[in-house]
């Protein structure tokens, strides 16, 4: 009799345990021979310091400074073409009008727009809000998956089949690519989200953007079906893109967008692989983990103010015994900042107005008792190289959620940011290095003479 198709592709056979089993056996290193061969794991040292891969214009991660001669941590900050993330955000906030585009065109090109830049830049962005004709019934609506960074993924790599240019890689052209991702990534995010539901059974509804609104606006827009949105929801959503806009070359995406683009490979074919990296739940997918971590904390405790019943949680979750047995507090630590991160600091001030407007004040209290007892406790349970704070994870998974904004929508969010990052990095990698990166692995494996199947 025929095999079931769904069992051959879909279940994990006794024949593949066996497998698998042998993969681990073969596969494992002795984990001392990382420190024998003064390996950087994570191509960090035990500081957290990155290995010197290369250079950059573009933003700077700043976690030290130096006393005397030493290197000592200080409070967290974040440099946009040298410009503090800080003064970014005060400057955009003061002037009362959104920062995305004006941050956008900082990242990209390298100056602040003047108004006339600014406005011709907006004008650009806007007239590129469109995708292909059908190209929603074609690729969103066929086999949508309930993983949004995947189903963007795939209509990323399908846009190179539109593009007639898709293969040339010089400034002018990747340029042009760039411009058009970051027009229509809004789209391909919130439209396979309805795709998605559509086929889980709800309503089908499909607005285009308007001219006129903002990046933060046309995604809260689109994304509701009456349409409807508050000031300061569209402002503290254009602010969580501006902060996680970019975050140095060596974050996990952007030196993915880094290796590929050396390659000599397309624009979406890069931006798909930055994409994958993005996805992955210790990186930007950490802040949908925070937000899965808080409502299961929520369920355990019977008083979310009393310290010992939340302690006595955070201990079970460093021990494996909590959530999901992984030993870890999502949205505490980052593998630079050692006191403080700029954007969880910008994020907080926000995050309480917002949580006391929308009426999550006891939410936010909790937040702001678990970022207090969490580095104390880690500390006491864990090695530590460097300090343990709050990352812009932590709150932006609190932000969300008091938005309304749907789980699934978290991580393609900040890839919405990320993405102006990724094109300036790719940018910058075209213009300056003409040589693929290839780092060295050490073979440990001992030479063997073939042995015929026979002999076996």
């Amino acid at each position: 009799m025929a095999k079931d198709i769904n069992s051959i592709f879909f279940d994990i056979t006794p024949e593949i345990e066996e497998l698998a089993l042998k993969c681990e056996t073969n596969n494992a290193i002795d984990k001392e021979l990382y420190t024998k061969y003064e390996v950087k794991r994570g191509l960090r040292d035990l500081n957290g310091k990155g290995v010197l891969a290369g250079l950059t214009n573009i933003s700077d991660v700043c976690a030290t400074k130096i006393v005397d001669g030493v290197s000592v941590p200080c409070a967290g900050n974040l440099y946009y073409r040298g410009y503090n993330i800080k003064d970014l955000v005060s400057g955009f906030l003061e002037a009362k009008h959104f920062g995305f585009e004006e941050i956008a065109y900082l990242l990209l090109f390298g100056e602040l727009p003047n108004q006339k830049e600014l406005e011709n830049f907006k004008d650009m962005i806007a007239d590129r809000r469109m995708l292909p004709p059908n190209f929603v019934r074609d690729v969103i609506m066929k086999a949508p998956s309930r993983d949004m960074m995947n189903s963007i993924t795939r209509s990323i790599l399908q846009l190179y089949s539109y593009d007639d240019k898709a293969d040339d890689t010089s400034i002018p052209n990747v340029l042009r690519q760039s411009l058009n991702l970051i027009s229509q990534f809004p789209m391909l995010m919130v439209y396979s989200y309805l795709a998605y539901n559509y086929k889980m059974g709800e309503d089908l509804y499909i607005y285009a953007p308007k001219k006129e609104l903002s990046m933060a606006e046309n995604i809260l827009m689109m994304l509701r079906e009456d349409r409807q949105y508050t000031e300061l929801e569209a402002k503290i959503l254009d602010m969580a893109l501006v902060l996680h806009m970019d975050h140095g070359g060596g974050n996990n995406s952007t030196f993915t967008t880094h290796v590929v683009t050396s390659s000599g490979t397309d624009t979406y074919s890069t931006i798909a692989a930055a994409m994958a990296s993005l996805k992955g739940p210790k990186h930007g997918g950490a802040n949908v983990k925070v937000t899965q971590m808080f409502e299961d904390m929520k369920t355990q405790l019977t008083d979310w103010q009393d310290d010992d019943q939340i302690r006595a949680y955070l201990e079970a979750l460093l021990e494996k015994r909590a959530f999901d047995k992984r030993g870890l507090i999502y949205g505490m630590g980052h593998a630079i900042y050692s006191v403080s991160d700029p954007r969880a600091e910008i994020f907080k001030k926000f995050v309480k107005q917002l949580a006391y407007e929308k009426g999550h004040e006891a939410e936010y209290a909790l937040y702001e008792k678990v970022e207090k007892m969490a580095p104390e406790i880690i500390s006491e349970r864990r090695k530590m190289y460097k300090g343990v704070n709050a990352n812009v994870d932590f709150y932006s998974g609190l932000v969300y959620s008091i938005l309304d904004l749907p789980p699934a929508l978290y991580t393609p969010i900040f890839a919405a940011a990320r993405i102006v990052g990724w094109s300036a990095h790719r940018l910058e990698e075209l213009k300056n290095v003409d040589k693929i990166i290839r780092p060295a692995y050490k073979p440990l494996a001992p030479y063997r003479d073939y042995i015929k199947l026979d002999d076996r």
